[in-house]
């Protein structure tokens, strides 16, 4: 029997770092299968991430409580989950549905290692869609007077379900700072690379109207600045003078759901490590 592993970890960059680490994975039996690791000159923080195999019955907290003889003397940080676990992924959304499109079928098709519990939306225009998935659609309105009952009821959900990651794939609500705060570090979300230009309604149509000459989108984690989160991945694409505002949109929401999806990848695999207001992402 062979388990496989994905150990991460941040500390104070030193010598010895990944002596230390690969000799306690020889002590377990382990054999690394993929490693990639980075020192910030700037903070003088060391990142790693190591995938690897032991070739015996193990359990990733026993292997991370033995871990602890390492990390404490090098101050570090760290997290060790089984390669195979998928990440428990609960999906907000409002009424544009390209996103969740985009993060089911992929779920489905097996390209994301995520478990889909839950789809929340403050609307129901897209409840037939996450039935067609077998997903339970929780629709939980938002106003100004029940916004704190809505994610009161929200976090009944997160904890209930034992939700890893939130997924806000166009989720048209901002989140409270406790909300955040709560959620750091395991909330992504997308909107389109335009901000701080363009915002409110209609974007895309705005930028039409200034003669835009690139397009993009930003995935990052929620902050209770808003949109203003570490950012993980992004992508643009270039528009000319013969596109209308409608053809802007649909581009625009083909690199949000590539570049939201890619995102979601990274970090369930264990591949984004945050660096303060940045991150660190080992593709």
């Amino acid at each position: 029997m062979v388990d496989e592993f994905i150990l991460t970890l941040r500390c104070p960059d030193r010598p010895g770092i990944v002596h230390a680490v690969t000799g306690f994975l020889l002590r377990q039996d382990g054999n690394i299968a993929a490693s990639a690791q980075y020192g910030d000159p700037e903070t003088g923080t060391f990142f790693m991430r190591v995938q690897f195999t032991v070739s015996r019955a193990a359990e990733a907290g026993e292997l991370s409580r033995l871990f602890s003889e390492i990390g404490g003397p090098f101050g570090m940080s760290w997290e060790l989950y089984p390669a195979s676990s998928p990440y428990r992924t609960l999906i907000m959304v409002s009424q544009q549905g390209h996103c969740l499109n985009d993060l089911l079928f992929r779920w489905s098709t097996g390209a994301l290692r995520i478990q889909v519990p839950a789809i929340v939306s403050n609307h129901r225009d897209l409840e037939r869609l996450a039935s067609s998935y077998d997903v339970p659609f929780h629709h939980i309105p938002v106003t100004p007077q029940t916004k704190g009952a809505a994610e009161t009821r929200l976090f009944e959900l997160v904890d209930g379900l034992d939700v890893h990651l939130v997924v806000l794939a166009r989720y048209m609500q901002v989140l409270s700072e406790d909300a955040c705060r709560r959620l750091s570090g395991r909330a992504i979300n997308i909107h389109h690379s335009f901000l701080p230009s363009f915002t409110g309604a209609r974007p895309y149509h705005q930028a039409h109207a200034r003669g835009v000459k690139l397009i993009g989108a930003t995935a990052h984690y929620v902050t209770a600045t808003l949109d203003e989160g570490p950012i993980i991945d992004q992508d643009v694409a270039r528009v000319d003078h013969t596109m209308t505002p409608d053809q802007l949109v649909r581009a625009g929401r083909d690199i949000e759901s590539r570049v939201l999806s890619q995102a979601v990848r990274w970090h369930a695999e264990q591949r984004v490590l945050l660096n303060g207001s940045k991150t660190v992402v080992f593709p």
